[in-house]
């Protein structure tokens, strides 16, 4: 039995099978979509426990997909991943309601880990 399902975002196909491999390992059940329009969307039909957000992607980026989704679900974590490292990108995300922002490059291990703290 699934402990529980994850939404990965990123409209990288090798980014995306990164992305799930830590969560598919340690039971969790991963649902993808590859912009923001269908991450959006799909927190209402797929009610993920958190969702993995990359920032750049076409249609919505991650910033304003992470806005929709916590005015949808205030309460449900959100982890954002971009290249961009300035300082006040994370402040940006931060202030669009990402729970964690993490810059690439980071490793599987890394962002499970990180998904686990925002789910206990």
């Amino acid at each position: 039995m699934a402990k529980g399902k994850i939404l990965v975002v990123d409209d990288s196909p090798t980014q995306l099978n990164m992305m799930r491999a830590p969560f598919e390992e340690n039971g969790y059940q991963v649902v993808t979509a590859v912009d923001g329009e269908e991450a959006v969307a799909m927190v209402e039909t797929e009610n993920p426990l958190l969702v993995v957000l990359d920032v750049i992607m076409p249609k919505l980026n991650g910033f304003q997909a992470c806005r929709k989704i916590k005015t949808m679900r205030e309460n449900l974590p959100v982890i954002l991943l971009t290249s961009k490292n300035q300082k006040s990108d994370e402040f940006w995300g931060k202030k669009q309601g990402a729970d964690v922002y993490m810059t690439k490059p980071f490793n599987s291990q890394e962002l499970f880990d990180n998904a686990v703290k925002l789910l206990s």
